[in-house]
């Protein structure tokens, strides 16, 4: 099928980007300068956080480990608060998306910096670790494995060149292995090897099908593998990188040192003594499982594949437009129906964009993708598809989406007909909730004015809105010769009347 969705070349919009990875352990910034499609990373910044810490029994992140994040952000806000929006992707990992009250921290942070947060899941973790590899490290046609074990969980990709193949994301990191097994920060051979083993029954749900697949090289990113391969340069122990005999000689050194404080390894940065036994337990586990002889470090990982992510939506290969295009082929949507739809909501959005302040970066994408995929759930049941397309939205690996993304979409497709009221189990902010309200008028709107599903008759309209009011104003004529049409606008209305919203029409 031809994509609907990729849109014209036009030059790259920004001169400086920066990336955000609020990561389990520590949170980092890289911001970079773009000049003629290439990226020059002009300044690096990071502080050893770790919210995980923070995680308390009833998946809460506790006040003390929070002002830690929020400090470290603020001070990050004074580097790219000037930049415009869009130039600057801040993504949340495993901790946030643990912790039940994230979004209370989400909010604290949009208090000290004026860039939306993110929140990925793990695959998507793991989709743009792998960018970040693959566009720092060429192994021409060589497949390859990438592991990046972060503070709370690892993620394991295989792919070859630019494009992922395996991509999966298992709770387990340093952080979280240090405080069920080195708390007090002891290390002997016995809580290491009982770290080892559930790091190895974590990885069997994985290990089959990473083993059928295979890969010519192994590539390890980020903290842990990045110490490990320093203590074998620096110790003299390896030329080559990370191996089996360098863990089993690391491992030596941790356990005669018995406490993480008294750890003393060349290349090991001080502040990583408290984790580096956990670390080290994983990467052994994934040696063993994955039966790695030899593995590279690549400076590149997460936030590198973000900066690569945003060039990507400005240069006709945004994922998310690939991800949208398979979803239409994978549910079988009558793609000429959808294009109608999405004409004609986007059409409402002009008219109405400043009147109702729907002025966020990613508004009329969202609304377009909708508008794309409301239709998803039809071949599961026609009566309920609203609901069955909401799940395969909100459950569904949707690669380039982060979490508020992918819900917000779902959202959409759930209130697109019936009940305006209806809502997901998934919390917004109020301002990005009253947007979606808005969003959800004109989607309901569009598709209602399409209903006789005829090709090329498009409505000729006019929007008026204020606050919690909408009045559509159409061609003399056009109403007269739509019965149907006309019947489901005043359905509409009482819908919408209901929700507090006002909807006429003439």
């Amino acid at each position: 099928m031809q994509s609907l969705l990729v849109q014209q070349s036009h030059d790259f919009p920004f001169e400086k980007i920066a990336a955000i990875d609020l990561g389990s352990n520590s949170f980092h910034m890289v911001v970079a300068q773009v000049t003629h499609g290439q990226l020059r990373i002009t300044g690096q910044y990071g502080d050893k956080v770790q919210l995980a810490a923070g995680l308390q029994e009833d998946d809460t992140l506790d006040e003390a480990s929070q002002q830690r994040g929020i400090d470290c952000i603020a001070q990050f806000a004074q580097v790219i608060d000037d930049l415009p929006l869009g130039s600057v992707r801040i993504v949340g990992t495993n901790a946030l998306r643990a912790a039940k009250n994230r979004y209370d921290f989400i909010s604290k942070a949009m208090d000290v910096i004026s860039h939306p947060v993110e929140i990925i899941a793990g695959r998507e973790e793991a989709r743009l670790i792998y960018v970040g590899v693959a566009r720092t490290m060429d192994h021409g046609e060589q497949k390859r494995v990438v592991v990046d074990i972060g503070g709370g969980s690892t993620e394991f990709i295989i792919g070859q060149q630019l494009e992922p193949i395996l991509t999966e994301s298992l709770h387990m990191g340093c952080v979280s292995y240090r405080q069920r097994f080195f708390a007090d920060g002891t290390i002997t051979k016995s809580n290491f090897q009982k770290a080892v083993t559930a790091a190895r029954l974590e990885l069997l749900s994985i290990q089959d099908d990473y083993l059928d697949e295979g890969w010519d090289v192994a590539i390890g990113s980020s903290g842990t593998i990045k110490a490990a391969y320093n203590i074998a340069l620096e110790m003299g122990w390896s030329k080559k990188g990370i191996t089996p005999k360098v863990l089993k000689q690391i491992q030596k050194a941790l356990f005669d040192a018995g406490h993480a404080d008294n750890i003393n390894l060349l290349g090991l940065k001080p502040e990583r003594k408290t984790t580096i036994a956990a670390g080290i337990a994983i990467l052994t586990a994934v040696f063993e499982c994955f039966g790695i002889k030899q593995m590279d470090f690549s400076n590149g990982a997460l936030r590198e594949g973000v900066l690569y992510d945003i060039m990507g939506r400005y240069a006709d290969s945004d994922i998310r437009e690939r991800t949208v295009n398979y979803m239409l082929n994978q549910y079988h949507i009558d793609t000429e129906q959808a294009k109608l739809v999405t004409h004609t909501s986007l059409s409402m959005l002009e008219q109405v964009r400043s009147d109702w302040g729907v002025a966020s970066l990613s508004s009329e994408d969202i609304l377009r993708w909708a508008s794309l995929l409301h239709e998803c759930g039809l071949g599961i049941s026609h009566s309920r598809y609203h609901k069955h397309g909401a799940y395969i939205i909100s459950e569904s690996d949707m690669p380039g989406f982060s979490q508020q993304e992918q819900q917000a979409l779902a959202n959409l497709v759930l209130r697109h007909r019936r009940k305006f009221t209806q809502s997901l189990e998934y919390r917004f902010t109020k301002s990005d909730q009253q947007d979606l309200d808005r969003l959800a008028i004109l989607l309901r709107l569009a598709i209602l004015l399409h209903i006789d599903r005829k090709e090329g008759d498009m409505p000729i309209f006019t929007l008026k809105a204020s606050d919690k009011s909408l009045h559509a104003e159409f061609l003399p004529g056009w109403l007269d010769a739509r019965p149907l049409t006309t019947a489901n606008l005043q359905s509409e209305a009482d819908y919408l009347s209901a929700a507090g919203y006002t909807f006429t029409f003439s």
